[in-house]
């Protein structure tokens, strides 16, 4: 029954994002490009596909070898509005977790939260005196700002081709849209795949040979803590970090929250009276941002648990200087090019 309703929501969901498309297509609505070159990080499909990993993975690459990046991103569920760029008197309420994230992680980086990418990216280059290269976290649908290098994420175990258009899946975007990017990451790979598996998702997703495929999974810090853990969450798709932990902790057990969650006092208390049997509070690099603003991190002291944050970063599982290259040479490329314009 559900299924039945869905599906011609799912029609007309298509049909309005088709209709956006071709009015940006037909130059009805207009995109820019920017003097400085971009890098968009993105997926077609609502939920967690690793993007704030792989930024964080690309900004480290690129510090590495010299340059300087900058983190321009909307800022999801922030109370702030328009251009905000992230100093020292930051919170989760300003710029959102995922930036309170990367801001933390890296404070040499210039890390920027605005609604439209294109105010953003030109308020960065008024502002960041060297700036080499702008990474954009989830930027693929923002068309006003046509980035020049895009990477598409999409979760080995439910591939974009295998999904549908909301409501009915959970494509935010059509499927074609896949084919304006450079390069497709399949992530979340498990740690078992093998270069058969790696072709056969190659043959399925049966890229233009303009576009590079890469695979990747996620490696989570090693856990030194003694005791069994409650793992408490508030991203989209939890079970990856869960199965890691039962790995080193079979006891341990899920406490669920939806992405993004903001944590009243209410699920406080819930959350102090579901850890009691468990020795110490699990959680996100992500959630841990919006857990420092409550109330847990001393009421738990106060019952002699801590709150520990499980780092995670994105894992190659094929060749990664390949991927790297391709970041590298575009930044170089693309060092200098026209200035601010209209896109032709």
């Amino acid at each position: 029954m559900r299924e039945a309703l869905y599906i011609p929501l799912s029609w007309l969901y298509t049909a309005g994002v088709a209709i956006r498309h071709l009015l940006y297509d037909q130059r009805v609505f207009p995109s820019f490009t920017v003097n400085v070159p971009t890098i968009c990080v993105g997926n077609i499909a609502v939920g967690g596909t690793g993007k704030t990993p792989m930024v964080e993975y690309i900004l480290r690459l690129l510090l590495a070898n010299g340059l300087h990046p900058a983190v321009l991103s909307r800022g999801y569920k922030r109370s702030s509005h328009g251009f905000v760029m992230a100093d020292a008197f930051s919170t989760v309420d300003t710029i959102g977790d995922e930036a309170m994230q990367v801001h933390r992680a890296f404070p040499e980086v210039p890390v920027a939260v605005c609604e439209s990418r294109v105010r953003g990216a030109r308020q960065l280059q008024r502002q960041v005196s060297e700036l080499d290269v702008i990474v954009l976290d989830d930027a693929m649908q923002h068309r006003g700002l046509r980035c020049g290098y895009t990477i598409l994420l999409t979760p080995y175990d439910h591939l974009y081709i295998d999904d549908h258009m909301l409501p009915w899946g959970t494509l935010r975007d059509l499927p074609s849209r896949a084919l304006k990017a450079d390069t497709i990451v399949v992530t979340k790979c498990p740690d078992t795949i093998r270069p058969i598996d790696m072709r056969v998702v190659d043959n399925r997703l049966h890229l233009p040979t303009y576009q590079q495929l890469h695979f990747a999974g996620l490696s989570y810090a090693p856990m030194e803590q003694e005791g069994t853990p409650l793992v408490l969450c508030g991203i989209a798709q939890p079970q990856y970090m869960l199965r890691y932990v039962q790995t080193l902790y079979p006891q341990a057990e899920l406490m669920a929250y939806p992405d993004h969650h903001h944590y009243s006092p209410k699920d406080i208390d819930a959350i102090l009276e579901r850890a009691k049997p468990f020795d110490f509070v699990l959680t996100t690099e992500k959630d841990i941002q919006r857990l420092r603003t409550t109330t847990l991190v001393d009421r738990l002291q106060e019952q002699g648990k801590r709150l520990i944050a499980l780092p995670v970063r994105v894992r190659f599982c094929s060749p990664h200087e390949l991927f790297d290259k391709q970041i590298l040479n575009y930044v170089h490329e693309n060092k200098h090019t026209s200035a601010f314009r209209t896109s032709v």
